[in-house]
Formats: C-alpha cells, sequence, structure tokens
C-alpha cells in the first residue's frame, strides 16, 4: 500500500458550508490542499467525500495522518522527519 505524502505538518483551515459536499485529498500529492484535484491516480488512494455538518471554518488535516479525516487531531505533532 503507498504512504501519504506529507503536504504540511500543521492543519488548513477552510470555511465549509452546512450540507456541501467537498472531496478531501488523502493522498497528499494535490496542488489544492486540502482538496482533491485527481493526483492520486496510478495509486491506492481515493478522494474522501465529506458533507459539511455547519457552516464556519474547519481545521483539515495536511499531514494525512490523522484518526479523524478530514479532520485535524494533532498528530501532525507526532510524525517524524522523513
Amino acid at each position: 500500500m503507498d504512504k501519504p505524502v506529507i503536504a504540511q505538518k500543521a492543519p488548513i483551515p477552510v470555511e465549509l458550508k452546512k450540507g456541501e459536499t467537498y472531496y478531501y485529498c488523502t493522498c497528499g500529492r494535490s496542488s489544492n490542499q486540502p482538496f482533491c484535484n485527481g493526483s492520486h491516480k496510478g495509486t491506492s488512494f481515493e478522494a474522501m467525500a465529506f458533507t459539511a455538518e455547519k457552516d464556519g471554518t474547519a481545521y483539515l488535516c495536511a499531514c494525512k495522518h490523522t484518526g479523524n479525516p478530514p479532520y485535524c487531531d494533532g498528530t501532525h505533532d507526532k510524525l517524524k522527519e522523513e
């Protein structure tokens, strides 16, 4: 299985709209972080669709190792430099 690329070791704040569907990048290769742009093609990764539960700022994971995707859970603080 492929390992995700660590896009950055900090969450990305984004404005979400309640009821809208978004496609979160799980591979870390997207140039449109934290959202998918299709860069996972040829890997074992797929975009993760999620629907915003409320309007407002959400902090989405950019290290791609969170235990609560697509949201940051602080895992980036525990990752070793690669």
